[in-house]
């Protein structure tokens, strides 16, 4: 005898019965609610204590490539100086409290996961965090000072070089971003070959196709010198050969039959 499509006395490996029972709609959007407040007081909270606290050492941290080439940084605004440091502050007090939010957002999708899927979403999150935060400071401590450095010497003897504190924070995030993106190949990778659109033979078959490609991005990403070119070219060459490995025990979703009306 069989009970939504299973039979009796069987239980499914992958699909295990939820740990709640189902909520009215109104009810998921109170939980939605209050998560997005909680998340926000969090990051309110870091911002608060970082930009009392640790605003102004912030600053000079972020500032040291500059510095270390004697060269001042200025603020040409009277409010630029106040911004830059609210914004900074803000951005790093989101990422302080990021493990916070992310732990406030998995209490609140996990009673909608079976149990085989907590696993798999929580260390596809801890995956992905990990990554984007080794691309920030990959291209902070490597290739954000190649690239400044290219930038001032190629202004040598045509003008005086004055940088702005709040372009200079503009820039460098802009520069940042990117790199952390980027790290998350293998993520997209595993997704794409669980969906059925790649796999390990096509991957391995584009790999010269790749190669390009991870060239003319990192052209696109890096000032025009080759050492910055090749410093982010090579850590996404090295993720696309992970992500090629990942992708063999990887299997496609399969389609689910729909189910016969009894």
């Amino acid at each position: 005898m069989k009970k939504d499509g299973v039979p009796k006395g069987k239980k499914s490996k992958d699909k295990e019965p939820y740990e709640l029972e189902a909520k009215p709609l109104l009810d998921h959007l109170k939980d939605l609610r209050r998560l997005l407040f909680f998340s926000l007081g969090v990051i309110l909270a870091c911002f608060l204590v970082i930009f009392t606290l640790y605003s102004k050492e912030l600053v000079q941290w972020i500032s040291q490539p500059i510095v270390d080439m004697n060269i001042d940084i200025i603020y040409i605004d009277v409010s630029e100086a106040f911004t830059s440091q609210l914004k900074l502050s803000f951005i790093a007090g989101a990422v302080l409290a990021s493990p916070v939010v992310f732990v406030a957002i998995w209490l609140f999708i996990r009673p909608a996961l079976y149990k085989n899927e907590r696993f798999v979403f929580g260390f596809m999150t801890l995956f992905a965090l990990l990554l984007f935060i080794a691309g920030v400071v990959f291209a902070y401590f490597m290739v954000f000072r190649l690239a400044i450095n290219f930038f001032i010497v190629s202004g040598e003897n045509i003008a005086t070089p004055m940088v702005s504190l709040e372009r200079y924070v503009s820039f460098l995030f802009s520069f940042l971003l990117p790199f952390g993106v980027m790290f998350e190949t293998p993520i997209l990778v595993i997704v794409l070959t669980r969906i059925g659109l790649v796999n390990a033979k096509i991957l391995s078959k584009a790999r010269k196709f790749i190669i390009l490609g991870v060239f003319v991005v990192a052209a696109i990403l890096t000032p025009p010198d080759v050492i910055s070119q090749v410093l982010l070219a090579l850590p996404l060459l090295v993720l696309f050969e992970i992500s090629i490995i990942l992708s063999r025990f990887v299997r496609p979703r399969k389609k689910e039959p729909l189910e016969e009306a009894v």
